[in-house]
């Protein structure tokens, strides 16, 4: 949206409340790192923003092909955003395969800069054009800037030393050089990562420093752009902020709990996309009493974790849903042997392999009830990267209070994506009270807490507090392997129970519009948030009769939910699956919910909300 227009020399600077640029190329052309480092940049501006990156589902596809293009999309702006945005006002193509993958989302008039050195018949071949687009009329709807990047990156680095392969990858350097300078943006936040990251080879450090301002210069020198573009800062509550992934703020998040509670942190994990950064994140801060176990396979992983809260750890494992499905019987163990652990699953689209680095959240079933006979288990769902923080720290609290395993959904639209997170003060945080059994005196391992049903955590070692544990069936209060049927079905309700008495941790879910009731409930889960929030606000602003509730707890769910949803005429379920809650909520509150269900490996647009909100509810007024 434009607010207004100035000229500064001999351009015009037009300023705007949201862009959103869209960075794509090969995997190898450095397309995430340049995303990454405009986004830092943003953030430093004071802008809210949101990303989203979007990886090669294949590890090495070969290069130019259409498999292999690597995207990385940013939406910041000088209001309140909630998603990385519908449609690109702003394109940026190193390659053919690149072109033709992100040139439907363009928006028409769209701003589409264009490696012209990438487009020979070669790369044209790769990318399956039989004419070249830059020539034969195609593109003419939108604001087309060709430019030799690879010629202008290998004559701003002559005499650097680098072998031309070496120097070619300092073109994305150059790009963000043009961009800084469209959107007038310093390039000094990039700078000092370069210096900082390539402290240890100067030559790579000067090549990428000099790459970048040469695109800055070359933009200024040449007037290729007759207008630029200022996005004010936001105004964000006060506080100190940090951009954040999804993936950091769990492991900032459990990092925070550990030291809150007074537990080592203990993460028991395998590598699995898109989870494996929690592993990488965590396995930098040994200083603050973390542990990282990188497992040999997804089994040992839930092992060890297992074993890590049997000796009185924090512990956690976090992977992926064909992760959970190899670790369900020791999720299952976990239950009965009652040890407060975390599971997370950052969630991508399968089955079996399916598609590693696309996003999804099909395993809502998997979670409430992935596990043979009556294993359940709490599980809760971050909403946003910088939620993921609250809910890392919120399950911790809960499994070691309740004295049980906990899933923890997001995916990977959350674990990849960023946004600006203010940093909690330690004194808001929720206290984590740990009450290890020391007494010998009376003592029974499965002797229960009477609100809260847990029984207690004694570790291995303590004098006089000796116990099994094991995955048969425990006899009421001494935890002696049991076949009575009587008391089997007396310990599956005393485990069921003591879930369910977690609703009285859960707030009341809140209505963003209506409480009193109306034409249409928007009820989501999970990362769908954002596009769901923009969309009911956005018909709101039209008179629409429409509300939104999300869902952060989902097993148990919120007490007042089936409440607010009997106030509404219709309830809408957007999902990333094929109706998993729509389905839950059916069976539960007996309520008429509709799914809009999409399985692309692609998240939710505004649009694609608001338009079935309007064919529910109708139009504009």
């Amino acid at each position: 949206m434009t607010v207004d227009t100035k000229s500064t020399g001999t351009r015009n600077v037009q300023r705007l409340e949201r862009v959103v640029i869209r960075f794509a190329g090969d995997s190898g052309d450095g397309i995430q790192l340049t995303g990454s480092q405009f986004t830092a940049t943003s953030a430093v501006a004071g802008n809210d923003l949101a990303t989203l990156p979007d990886y090669p589902a294949e590890i090495r596809a070969p290069a130019g092909t259409l498999p292999g293009v690597s995207g990385f999309q940013i939406s910041f702006a000088s209001t309140d955003i909630y998603t990385p945005g519908d449609a690109p006002d702003v394109l940026v193509a190193m390659n053919p395969a690149a072109l033709k993958v992100n040139l439907p989302d363009l928006r028409p008039n769209g701003v589409l800069i264009v490696n012209e050195d990438a487009f020979a018949e070669k790369d044209l071949d790769k990318a399956g054009y039989t004419v070249n687009p830059l020539e034969d009329g195609s593109l003419d709807k939108f604001q087309l800037f060709k430019v030799p990047l690879s010629k202008l990156t290998r004559t701003a680095l002559e005499g650097v030393g680098l072998a031309t392969r070496d120097v070619d990858r300092s073109k994305n350097f150059f790009a963000l050089g043009m961009m800084y300078w469209l959107y007038n943006r310093p390039p000094e936040t990039t700078k000092r990562w370069i210096r900082e990251n390539f402290k240890n080879n100067a030559v790579l450090a000067e090549a990428n420093l000099k790459a970048l301002q040469a695109g800055y210069s070359y933009s200024e020198a040449t007037e290729i752009f007759q207008q630029t573009y200022d996005v004010p800062p936001a105004p964000l509550a006060p506080g100190r902020y940090r951009n954040v992934s999804g993936n950091q703020a769990l492991a900032l998040g459990f990092i925070a709990a550990s030291k809150k509670s007074g537990l080592p942190l203990f993460q028991g994990s395998y590598p699995i996309t898109p989870a494996s950064d929690i592993l990488h994140e965590l396995s930098r801060y040994k200083n603050f009493g973390v542990t990282t176990f990188q497992a040999e396979d997804e089994i040992a992983a839930i092992g060890a974790t297992i074993g890590a809260s049997f000796a009185g750890s924090l512990a956690i494992t976090t992977t992926s849903g064909p992760g959970v499905a190899l670790k369900s019987e020791a999720i299952g163990l976990a239950t009965m042997v009652e040890l407060p652990l975390v599971i997370c699953n950052i969630q991508r689209g399968g089955p079996s392999t399916g598609l590693p680095t696309k996003t999804e959240q099909a395993d809502l079933f998997q979670a409430l009830y992935g596990r043979n006979s009556e294993a359940p288990v709490p599980v809760l769902a971050a909403a946003t990267p910088g939620d993921c923080f609250a809910i890392a720290y919120e399950a911790a609290r809960i499994a070691i209070k309740y004295m049980t395993p906990v899933f923890v959904l997001t995916d990977g639209y959350l674990a990849n994506g960023s946004e600006p997170w203010k940093l909690p003060g330690v004194e808001d945080l929720p206290e984590i009270p740990v009450r290890f059994r020391t007494d010998p005196e009376g003592f029974r391992p499965y002797q229960r807490d009477p609100g809260t049903l847990a029984r207690p955590w004694a570790v291995p070692g303590t004098p006089g507090l000796e116990h099994r544990v094991g995955g048969l069936e425990k006899q009421d209060g001494t935890g002696n392997v049991s076949y009575d049927p009587l008391n089997h079905e007396l310990m599956v309700k005393l485990r069921a129970e003591k879930i369910a008495r977690i609703v009285m941790e859960v707030p009341d879910v809140e209505v963003f519009g209506d409480p009193g009731g109306g034409d249409l409930l928007v009820v989501g889960w999970g990362s769908t948030y954002g596009a769901i929030h923009g969309a009911v606000r956005q018909k709101r602003s039209e008179g629409r009769s429409v509300s939104h509730v999300h869902l952060r707890h989902l097993n148990p769910m919120p007490g007042n939910l089936g409440d607010v949803l009997g106030r509404f005429r219709k309830v809408l379920v957007p999902e990333m699956n094929m109706g998993q809650l729509s389905f839950v909520l059916r069976g539960r509150y007996l309520v008429d919910a509709q799914g809009l269900n999409k399985i692309q490996g692609r998240p939710f647009t505004e649009a694609e909300i608001a338009a079935r909100i309007d064919a529910l509810v109708g139009g504009k007024k």
